[in-house]
């Protein structure tokens, strides 16, 4: 076998190798069944918490609006509506009561974690 013959083949190996990995990361980043795989730390324990006070709740919209100090995330202190991710939650607050919640890195629109203040 020629050193041309030899170059030619170890790029080939080396190609169909890079793309075996990158498949198989692909195919690890999608949980069971094909569905993309969920992050555990959007709703986990140690997720940073804002203090807030509740002003509006719309359980149609499965919204809450809250009136809250700045954010982990940077936000400053302002009023604003957020979805929620459990509509059950809107069940558990009224209007000027105290609470405690964390919102969804990527967008920050999202309520993942809320907790009433006693």
């Amino acid at each position: 076998m020629s050193l041309r013959t030899s170059s030619v083949l170890f790029i080939a190996l080396a190609a169909i190798g890079t793309a075996a990995t990158v498949a198989a990361q692909a195919d690890h980043n999608h949980g069971t069944h094909g569905m993309p795989a969920t992050k555990a730390a959007a709703s986990a324990p140690d997720t940073a918490l804002a203090n807030g006070v509740v002003k509006r709740i719309d359980k149609a919209g499965k919204r809450i609006t809250i009136a809250h100090d700045k954010l982990p995330n940077g936000m400053p202190a302002m009023t604003m509506a957020f979805s929620v991710k459990d509509a059950a939650w809107l069940d558990q607050v009224q209007p000027g009561q105290k609470i405690r919640f964390a919102t969804d890195a990527a967008d920050g629109m999202l309520v993942v974690r809320l907790e009433v203040v006693k």
